[in-house]
């Protein structure tokens, strides 16, 4: 990387894009939804049973100009979703304040470990032990998505939780190589506690991005 693409990369108006695409929102509160995803690349928080972990390195992934992949998605559709990797590595305020610009609601799935930044809609909140959220992110979170590895995790799941406003959504979702062990554990979970819900990753039945 040379000086000005380093000098771009941390004014947002360039970021590592792994993937770009347009599909259909699997997990969480708006599942169901047409949504276009824009996927960057960077991620330290290292989580073992990560589903994407070709996103960790941001090296591997091209630079994009902010502006114009804000507009390709508005094209497709006005939900956009900002996922990884973790992309509040990045500065956001280009890519969101256009996306903005162009009449979109802005998605957010983010482990909170970096600092806020951009115009985010929607925060969906999924902590991680390997590098928990800044306190920052706790009342301003929309969803809470605790995925669920081993019982470990529902007791994460409630400290989490005690940590995030009265209004946030709290979400258990099974990591998907254990789901036919975890959610009968996530089942009686919630029927004990229904201020959770279960969430599911329909994208993976339905075999799409």
């Amino acid at each position: 990387m040379d000086l000005v693409e380093d000098i771009l990369l941390k004014e947002g108006k360039m970021l590592p894009v792994m993937e770009h695409f347009y599909t259909i929102q699997g997990e969480g509160a708006h599942t169901g939804k047409a949504a276009y995803f824009i996927r960057l690349g960077g991620c330290d928080v290292g989580c073992h049973w990560c589903d994407v972990k070709e996103s960790w390195d941001p090296t591997l992934h091209p630079l994009m100009n902010a502006e114009e992949i804000a507009e390709t998605a508005a094209k497709h559709c006005k939900i956009v979703v900002l996922t990884g990797g973790e992309p509040l590595m990045w500065n956001l305020d280009v890519l969101t304040g256009q996306l903005k610009e162009l009449g979109c609601t802005v998605h957010i799935e983010t482990s909170g470990a970096y600092p806020m930044s951009g115009q985010l809609d929607w925060i969906t909140l999924s902590p991680k032990k390997t590098g928990l959220p800044k306190e920052e992110i706790y009342q301003k979170a929309h969803e809470l998505k605790v995925i669920v590895f081993n019982n470990n995790d529902l007791k994460f799941a409630e400290e989490q939780a005690a940590r995030v406003s009265d209004s946030c959504k709290l979400y258990l979702q099974s990591e998907w190589s254990k789901r036919e062990e975890i959610y009968p554990k996530i089942t009686d979970f919630i029927l004990a506690n229904p201020r959770w819900q279960a969430s599911v990753q329909t994208h993976k039945y339905l075999n799409i991005p």
